[in-house]
Parts: C-alpha cells; sequence; structure tokens
C-alpha cells in the first residue's frame, strides 16, 4: 500500500500512479452474493452448468460486481494520513472491458487525473484499471470521482 501524509500532497501528483491494490479472487459465491443483493440473476452469472455451454465456458462476473470492487481496491492501493473521511461523488466514464470468469484473480491500478480544492478538502478524479490476472486487456476502465475531508 502506498501511503501519503497529507491530502494537500496529492495536489502536486496529478497525471501520477498512486498505487496497486491487491488482488481479490472473483467466487462463485461472491458472484451469487451479489446476484441476490441486486436481483440481477442472470444466467450467464448464475447458472454454472448453462454457462459452461455459453460463449465464456463459465459464469462470469457482474460488470457492476466489478465495479463495485472499487472501495475495496482503492482502501488497499492507497491511504492519506489525515484524510479523516471520504465519499463517492461519481463517476465520469466507465467501461467494462473484458470479461470476468468466475475464479478469475482482478486487481486495481490507480492514477489520479485531477485534484480540486473543495472546502475541507479536495475532489479527486481517479482513473482506475482493474486488471484480471493473465489478461492482457483490463477487466474495466473507470474515471471514479471521490471527495476527501481532512
Amino acid at each position: 500500500m502506498q501511503s501519503y501524509a497529507h491530502l494537500n500532497d496529492l495536489q502536486a501528483l496529478v497525471g501520477e500512479h498512486l498505487g496497486d491494490s491487491d488482488w481479490i479472487t472473483i467466487d462463485q459465491q461472491r458472484i451469487d452474493l451479489f446476484a441476490q443483493a441486486t436481483g440481477d440473476h442472470q444466467w450467464i452469472h448464475v447458472d454454472p452448468q448453462r454457462a459452461a455451454a455459453g460463449p465464456f465456458g463459465a459464469t462470469i462476473a457482474h460488470g457492476f460486481l466489478t465495479l463495485s470492487l472499487l472501495p475495496e481496491m482503492t482502501a488497499a492501493a492507497f491511504e492519506v494520513a489525515d484524510v479523516r473521511m471520504g465519499v463517492n461523488y461519481g463517476l465520469n466514464r466507465v467501461r467494462f472491458t473484458a470479461p470476468v470468469p468466475v475464479g478469475s484473480r482482478l486487481r486495481g491500478s490507480f492514477k489520479l487525473l485531477a485534484f480540486e480544492p473543495i472546502a475541507g478538502g479536495a475532489q479527486l478524479v481517479v482513473e482506475a484499471t482493474i486488471a484480471r490476472e493473465g489478461s492482457d486487456k483490463p477487466a474495466c476502465i473507470a474515471e471514479s470521482i471521490t471527495r476527501r475531508f481532512t
């Protein structure tokens, strides 16, 4: 994990790599729990037998499951010591560029695109690239906007 002492230190790092997360294994239980939480029970995600004969040869993670890992991945990739709270402000752009078959391992890589001072902290725009182990193509690329408060 990359550590930064002060939120304002990030302002000089626009355009720079902030850190990488640990690997997260996407097992069928995680996919099934996500399906239960969201009501998205499409067979490509939750029916291993049918999915085995489908286009990917196995179940695949929901795109939004992959995206929902951003908070966990971000927390594992970098921290800012003087930040007391962070909130998700939104997304500028999200692309699911490759499937995530069950059993895959994913890792997030984070690049700071913008730093804007706001009252009590800063708004950050971070490009998150979610890689799948063994694949040349990322599973997801997203521009995440967060507000961090000191």
